[in-house]
């Protein structure tokens, strides 16, 4: 039987309209929340890996940048800005969510 790995304490509801980005994975959606995937299953919260997919941010016209007002956090070799509940790293000609 599959096991899940649970977000204990989740109090926010996701669905189309939450405000995070959606991401289709294993024929379901989830959603990037506060640097976790999640799903909803049943009465809890499950974590999900997304291991290196590629997820593009919905297009916006803010340029991200040291003075653009957003947080920054070191992510790998680069920085991510927080951009209300999504982390943005700039990528070619857009930014990716993670």
């Amino acid at each position: 039987m599959p096991t899940c790995t649970t977000h204990d304490a989740h109090t926010h509801v996701h669905g189309p309209d939450c405000g995070h980005a959606a991401v289709e994975h294993d024929g379901h959606v989830d959603y990037l929340h506060d640097g976790h995937v999640h799903h909803l299953h049943g009465d809890h919260v499950d974590e999900h890996d997304l291991g290196n997919a590629h997820v593009v941010a919905a297009p916006h016209d803010h340029v991200h940048g040291p003075d653009c007002g957003h947080p920054t956090v070191e992510h790998g070799d680069h920085v991510d800005y927080l951009h209300g509940e999504h982390r943005h790293a700039h990528h070619g000609d857009h930014y990716d969510e993670h």
